[in-house]
């Protein structure tokens, strides 16, 4: 139940920045386009660059989280295997 609910949230913040990384871009093209052409763009892409950590951050959260998953399963396993071979 709880792996769910962590699977959702997660998802649900990797979508969300992925929208403030468009959206964000977007915005800030407008908002520095008076200023110059090549100088907006530097600025977009200095925006897009930085917002992709908050991407990164999450994705790598996620993905650590699968493997905490997968080395207790693994634990698990060679518990038993231990076990079995001891007694």
């Amino acid at each position: 139940m709880q792996k769910e609910k962590f699977d959702r949230i997660v998802s649900f913040l990797l979508g969300a920045s992925w929208a403030i990384v468009i959206i964000g871009a977007i915005i800030t093209f407008q908002l520095f386009s008076p200023f110059g052409f090549s100088f907006a763009f530097f600025i977009t892409v200095a925006f897009v660059v930085v917002s992709f950590f908050l991407v990164l951050a999450l994705d790598a959260f996620a993905i650590n989280r699968e493997k905490l998953y997968e080395a207790q399963r693994q634990t698990e396993l060679l518990e038993k295997i231990y076990f079995k071979h001891t007694k």
